[in-house]
């Protein structure tokens, strides 16, 4: 999981519009798609001649993935290219892929963007190297994601981001609070820490489109159907009242800190005690431990509160696969490279490494589960982890255009945090402007 901002840039959109009229007029796979059936032998073929593969990733422990795969297999190189991050990484790839120029062979893309390079084709279809046979490797959650409700695979699960509550047992344990085990009782824990002492909150939120509709998600609400260029968004569903009925009195009643996430007031609220929770993906450990290093001992982890007392469903936050761009060359030795570190060997290694996986496999594996987390006093949080990742819906869509959506969500939703609009209102504006710019680039959309 990278940290992205708050403001994405819109440079993707002008693919959309570029790819759209082609894809609404019904433009035919070419061989870059990978449409032809590449077996095993094929790939094993490559391998053998070797050549070189150019990544586009962000993700740190591919680093040692590529260099045991080159081990592995001597005339392949993997060239690297993890400078970019942010909104820098998809600029370039939406760039390339619209200069036809310099697309790399494999390029990581979280779940919330792949939709949009999906839909434009900008992405191979995996099923055809063997890919669709590998469902069962992986939760449901990352799965959906990839193959976005179809029959196609646009690239591996990389990791995932169940979610889970993190807590400042500390804290809790100071005013005798017990943890929360649903978001009513999250409310009044809000409550009464905050009454204890005025300087502490529940939580930080300045607004965060990513906490929005992982939290959404969690609740049953489902804002977007997509189908093809058909597209419906809709956030007045009754798991989106579930969600605005208690994060409207956290706002109204100030019991959230009015703080952006990855901001040194953000780490210090972690590290001093000021901020007592915080809803987030499993990949979070890491960054606690590098982040905050001076609260260690002092967080749990916990499940995230239950929005039906007894229901476990849970979300993902955040997540990432590596995809085939369609432009790109060497397509045996990349999907190779892909498989290998998303499905062979290179999952473990990147799991020792800290990353948090997508894998069945490793998610049930005693050594993965009873590993203990000496940050959060020997806790063996990926129980909790794992638990999270079984429970996650699998029937979540993001838009085609997601990075547009999320990119306007503080000039809608976030004037819930900041003036007198209410978080439904804040919503309805989300889905106005989202419906507004998706009928803009062409597509159907209610």
């Amino acid at each position: 999981m990278r940290r992205t901002s708050s403001r994405l840039m819109r440079g993707l959109a002008v693919l959309s519009v570029l790819a759209l009229g082609a894809t609404a007029c019904g433009g035919s796979d070419d061989d870059s798609s990978g449409s032809k059936p590449v077996s095993a032998g094929d790939v094993q073929a490559a391998l053998k001649k070797g050549g070189s593969v150019t990544v586009w990733a962000w993700e740190p422990t591919l680093k040692t993935v590529a260099a045991d795969f080159q081990k592995k297999y001597p005339k392949v190189k993997i060239n690297l290219v993890a400078e970019r991050s942010g909104d820098k990484h998809y600029t370039a790839l939406s760039n390339a892929i619209s200069a036809e120029k310099g697309v790399p062979d494999v390029a990581q893309v979280e779940y919330f963007a792949l939709g949009q390079y999906a839909l434009t084709k900008g992405l191979s279809d995996l099923a055809p190297y063997g890919a669709d046979k590998l469902k069962s490797k992986y939760t449901a959650g990352p799965w959906n994601a990839v193959t976005q409700g179809s029959d196609k695979v646009y690239g591996l699960p990389m990791d995932s981001g169940p979610m889970a509550l993190y807590y400042n047992k500390k804290v809790f344990d100071k005013y005798k609070i017990a943890v929360p085990t649903t978001w009513d009782e999250y409310l009044d824990a809000a409550r009464k820490l905050h009454k204890a002492d005025p300087k502490v909150y529940i939580a930080n939120d300045a607004g965060d489109a990513g906490l929005t509709t992982s939290l959404l998600w969690q609740a049953g609400s489902r804002p977007y159907k997509v189908d093809g260029t058909n597209v419906k968004v809709d956030f007045s569903d009754a798991g989106a009242k579930k969600y605005t009925d208690v994060w409207q009195k956290l706002i109204d009643e100030k019991l959230v800190a009015p703080i952006n996430g990855w901001t040194d007031d953000w780490y210090k609220g972690l590290g001093d005690g000021t901020l007592a929770t915080l809803p987030s993906g499993a990949w979070m450990p890491a960054n606690f431990v590098t982040g905050v290093p001076n609260a260690a001992g002092d967080w749990r982890a916990a499940p995230m509160p239950a929005w039906t007392k007894g229901d476990k469903a849970s979300a993902e936050n955040g997540g990432s696969s590596l995809t085939l761009p369609a432009l790109g060359k060497n397509k045996e030795l990349a999907y190779a490279f892909v498989e290998y570190a998303n499905s062979g060997a290179g999952v473990q290694s990147r799991v020792k490494e800290g990353a948090f996986p997508a894998t069945n496999a490793e998610l049930k594996a005693d050594s993965f589960l009873n590993t203990e987390f000496e940050y959060f006093g020997g806790q063996k949080a990926n129980e909790i982890f794992a638990d999270s990742a079984a429970n996650v819906a699998d029937d979540w869509s993001y838009l085609p255009f997601q990075q547009y959506a999320n990119s306007i969500f503080n000039d809608t939703v976030g004037k819930a945090y900041v003036g007198n609009t209410k978080l439904t209102d804040g919503l309805k504006s989300w889905q106005d402007a989202s419906v507004k710019y998706g009928k803009e680039q062409g597509f159907t959309v209610e």
